[in-house]
């Protein structure tokens, strides 16, 4: 009788311990990824369509927002198909496996292991659109020239050489992961990437007509504005879903990533200002989102007057980027992709080396990590490896998908079209006169 009593007491102390490891679908922490996903598709429609338009000539509009359009249609399938399977199914150090294609085995009730609280099927599309607005961004490095068929097809082969290994690197069980790199929300996976696959596309394809010559400002900076608006709102759902449930982590996140656009923003209007005489409009957004790009992979892992530093130090380096380097080395980087997105989540991805904090990155018996300012100088060593890693990657990939695409057609439109205008061009469209 007492060796029962004894069995029957261990088994309800241990029933709690179980339960709290058992993936169990939280609904608060459904109801909150729900609305992430929704704000980081915002992010790219309208978004970034409405950012990037507001920044090319007039005769370009419809042709820019078309990127982000068809960006979205044709990722948001191929990651059903085959590309959700291929990063977060299986273990490989390198790619995963099959074993999700079409979605197979996702149930009504099936979790990921990657995240326990919440529906796989949710899981699958918040990452969804983390891979849309990765191939939209890189369209505004080639704006006003690439051939739309070729963006297309660019956009089906750079998803599996580039996009896929490197997101199962980072968040799906690869190496890097393994490694113990910081990447709460795409410094490596998104921004990196598109800026460096953007950086490539720019010099491939050569400046614009008239580059350097003619007049290529921008046609309303009011639709910017606005783009800008969506992006930042939608970055809470960027950075905040990350934590993929209703926590404190999820807070932290969106307090750092609201105060780095801030900085940001104020930073780069100031330097103008110095330098001109006058802020622009164009700074202000242009260093709201170099703030919101470089905070992104550190966001979860750091304080938040952490995020006011790292959006300073995005406005100055962003700001030297876009305004010297990029005249001095006479690259047409035509929205700036590589200067804003590829800088910012280099820095990024460095600094959550350097200002990561134990107080936020614990969790549970884990006990978390620390960066530099903690005095780790491991965890700094593995974000490097991890910045070096993903840009010869991408260089890579980026060149050998644009030699694919350029086998079946040629990536730039031609002159004459590009004199007249992609909207006309490639889409028989045009805004009213």
């Amino acid at each position: 009788m007492r060796k029962m009593f004894a069995a029957l007491a261990c088994a309800l102390l241990a029933t709690p311990a179980l339960a709290q490891d058992a993936p169990r679908i939280d609904g608060a922490d459904t109801a909150f990824v729900i609305v992430a996903t929704a704000l980081v598709l915002m992010m790219t429609l309208p978004g970034l369509a409405l950012f990037y338009s507001g920044m090319v000539r007039k005769k370009n509009v419809l042709a820019t927002m078309a990127q982000s359009l068809i960006a979205t249609a044709v990722v948001s399938l191929l990651w059903i198909a085959i590309v959700y399977s291929l990063t977060f199914s299986g273990d490989g150090a390198f790619i995963g496996d099959a074993a999700r294609m079409m979605l197979t085995g996702v149930g009504i009730d099936t979790v990921s292991p990657l995240a326990k609280t919440i529906p796989e099927i949710l899981f699958m599309a918040y990452q969804m659109t983390f891979s849309i607005i990765t191939c939209a961004l890189i369209g505004g490095s080639v704006a006003e020239r690439m051939k739309f068929s070729a963006f297309i097809l660019f956009c089906v082969v750079w998803l599996f050489i580039v996009y896929a290994p490197s997101a199962h690197w980072v968040w799906g069980g690869g190496f890097l992961q393994k490694m113990g790199l910081l990447d709460f929300a795409g410094g490596t996976v998104v921004h990196i990437n598109a800026g460096v696959a953007g950086l490539v596309c720019a010099l491939v394809m050569g400046n614009r007509v008239g580059f350097g010559r003619e007049n290529l400002s921008p046609f309303d900076l009011s639709l910017a504005v606005v783009g800008t608006g969506l992006l930042w709102v939608g970055w809470f759902g960027f950075n905040g879903g990350s934590a993929l449930g209703a926590n404190s982590r999820a807070v932290f996140a969106i307090v750092a990533t609201h105060l780095a656009a801030c900085s940001g923003a104020i930073v780069w209007s100031g330097l103008e200002w110095l330098e001109r005489g006058k802020p622009s409009v164009l700074g202000v957004i242009s260093g709201a989102v170099a703030g919101l790009g470089t905070i992104t992979p550190a966001s979860g892992y750091i304080l938040p007057w952490h995020g006011v530093v790292i959006g300073l130090i995005a406005g100055v380096v962003c700001y030297w980027m876009c305004t010297v380097a990029k005249h001095k080395l006479h690259y047409d980087d035509t929205l700036d992709v590589f200067g804003v997105h590829g800088v910012g989540g280099i820095m990024g991805t460095l600094l959550a080396g350097v200002f990561a904090t134990r107080t936020i990155t614990a969790s549970g018996g884990d006990p978390g990590v620390a960066g530099l300012l903690e005095g780790d100088m491991h965890q700094f060593v593995v974000q490097a490896i991890g910045v070096g890693v993903t840009i010869v990657w991408c260089a890579v990939g980026t060149l050998i998908s644009l030699k694919i695409v350029s086998a079946f057609t040629s990536l730039r439109v031609a002159g004459d079209d590009e004199r007249e205008g992609l909207d006309i061009a490639l889409h028989g469209e045009a805004l009213h006169q």
